[in-house]
């Protein structure tokens, strides 16, 4: 197998503006299998496919050991780098979001996403906060010797921003958030549910961090988001609930008729 140093080497060479990485997520060793075998380059979990497929809803009802394993099983079964969807790393304090991090990079995983809502709450964590999280994972990877690709994920655009954030300031604040996570250690920025060509355009253009989008009905086109300067495509939940659609059509036909 190669080396975890050297596959998240790989994968952050992956992230070029303009020539995005397209993650199709998956949620366990066999879906990863089927994904590799079609040609990614990567790998990418997503944390509502993950809990899904055993039983949870999203938002770290998962046990967090369930999710280390998870992914360990995935690293074991395919040698191709492999980024984590972590959510909050289980913790809102810097301190035990450090110690979870480590825990993951054990696995062999290379890169998470790691998200600024706060999770069984409401709105999003403030930046200093935010930042001091960051701050936590970057030190356990450097401590680790990997360096580990950290996607921080801003839900400006989701339920925790659009319920706290107005409107005319989410761009701004997004984009004051980019250049505090990127000070702070992050790899990336996601920021799914932001769907407008304008402003995807201009936060590409004011990001220092690759920027990844997640598709939706709404969103443009793959060779579109490209041209915006797009560095990363995630398709979230997307791939495990069109799964699970086709399984329950075909179990519907057999016993239905």
């Amino acid at each position: 197998m190669t080396d975890q140093q050297d596959r998240a080497r790989a994968f952050h060479a992956l992230h070029v503006a303009g020539d995005p990485l397209v993650l199709f997520n998956i949620w366990d060793a066999g879906s990863a299998r089927a994904v590799a075998e079609a040609g990614a380059k990567a790998l990418a979990t997503g944390s509502a496919s993950v809990a899904g497929a055993r039983g949870y809803t999203d938002a770290e009802s998962l046990p967090l050991q369930q999710a280390l394993t998870n992914a360990e099983r995935i690293v074991e079964a395919i040698d191709l780098p492999l980024t984590v969807d972590f959510e909050g790393a289980y913790s809102a304090e810097p301190v035990l979001v450090g110690v979870h991090a480590q825990a993951m990079i054990e696995t062999g995983a290379i890169g998470i996403n790691f998200e600024d809502q706060v999770i069984g709450g409401k709105g999003l964590h403030p930046l200093d906060l935010q930042v001091a999280r960051i701050m936590a994972i970057r030190d356990a990877a450097e401590k680790a010797g990997v360096d580990f690709f950290i996607n921080a994920r801003t839900d400006m655009w989701l339920t925790a921003g659009v319920s706290t954030v107005e409107e005319e300031a989410r761009f701004d604040e997004a984009v004051t958030r980019a250049k505090a996570y990127a000070d702070a250690g992050a790899s990336g920025f996601f920021a799914p549910g932001l769907t407008d060509e304008t402003q995807i355009a201009a936060l590409c253009e004011a990001s220092p961090l690759p920027v990844n989008v997640m598709m939706f009905d709404a969103m443009p086109e793959g060779d579109r988001l490209a041209e915006l300067g797009v560095a990363r495509i995630s398709y979230g939940p997307g791939p495990w609930r069109n799964a699970m659609t086709a399984l329950t059509t075909a179990a519907q036909a057999l016993y239905q008729g």
